[in-house]
């Protein structure tokens, strides 16, 4: 069971036969309660607003009646870290982030912390490195003429492929796992390097180089450049006992590729 955003999608996943609800943040779903007073492991991921997390505000009641509830889990960023100049941390970092978005996902974390302590259920809080898998990835934007090779001396990201974030998420619900973690990659890497390495699995030229000072950017875009570290993702496979399916870009964009063959 899971919701989306819009109509339209939950029409064309239920069509797959897929259980889906409409929630938009905005309001209680309709259908969602029933669902969710039934569940015992339950995954978090929209991103909270100015008033706190949409799901814990508008479906609270649901999770208290929920008798058999046994397992949470929040998506949140490595984003709530902010700037450590491209240093390596870990879970013991001290959270300093660097805009709005990130210090509300700080506040939503201790509201799941919270939460869970008052429920008496395990809670395991994934902080997710920038998301990328087939159909989310640098070729698209290659293709689409859309990426910018925008270098920043020094500046790396960390990254994660989404049959990472499945497969860790299942272990942990099924382990009842209960902390919070990073998970990201093992090789935090330029973005130049990705999409020169991608353009060359795409037998195309990268785009030219932009020099980040003078590189035109949105406010939001920009933001993304201010955080620089790596974050070290040991706990997550010392927890789950495993090792990342794709350690690196490298193995994510190639994989990314084969699907698309």
């Amino acid at each position: 069971m899971g919701t989306v955003r819009t109509a339209e999608k939950v029409a064309r996943l239920n069509a797959m036969g897929l259980r889906t609800h409409l929630f938009d943040g905005t309001a209680p779903g309709a259908t969602l309660g029933p669902d969710l007073r039934a569940s015992s492991h339950v995954v978090f991921s929209i991103a909270p607003d100015a008033d706190g997390d949409p799901a814990l505000i508008h479906h609270r009641a649901d999770l208290d009646a929920a008798e058999g509830l046994e397992w949470l889990c929040y998506y949140s960023t490595i984003g709530v870290y902010g700037d450590f100049g491209g240093a390596w941390i870990d879970e013991s970092a001290p959270l300093v982030p660097r805009n709005e978005r990130s210090d509300r996902r700080v506040v939503a974390e201790q509201a799941w912390r919270d939460y869970a302590e008052t429920r008496g259920v395990k809670l395991t809080i994934l902080r997710l490195a920038g998301i990328y898998g087939p159909g989310r990835s640098t070729f698209d934007k290659l293709e689409d003429g859309s990426s910018r090779r925008v270098v920043k001396p020094g500046q790396v990201f960390n990254r994660i492929h989404v049959d990472d974030i499945a497969r860790v998420t299942e272990l942990a619900a099924t382990a009842r796992l209960d902390g919070t973690f990073n998970l990201g990659d093992d090789e935090p890497a330029p973005p130049q390097d990705v999409i020169v390495h991608a353009a060359a699995l795409l037998g195309m030229a990268p785009p030219a180089e932009l020099d980040f000072a003078t590189a035109p950017m949105t406010p939001m875009q920009a933001s993304f450049y201010a955080d620089n570290k790596r974050c070290s993702n040991a706990a997550i496979k010392k927890a789950l006992g495993i090792d990342l399916l794709y350690p690196t870009y490298r193995e994510g964009l190639a994989q990314v590729l084969e699907t698309r063959s």
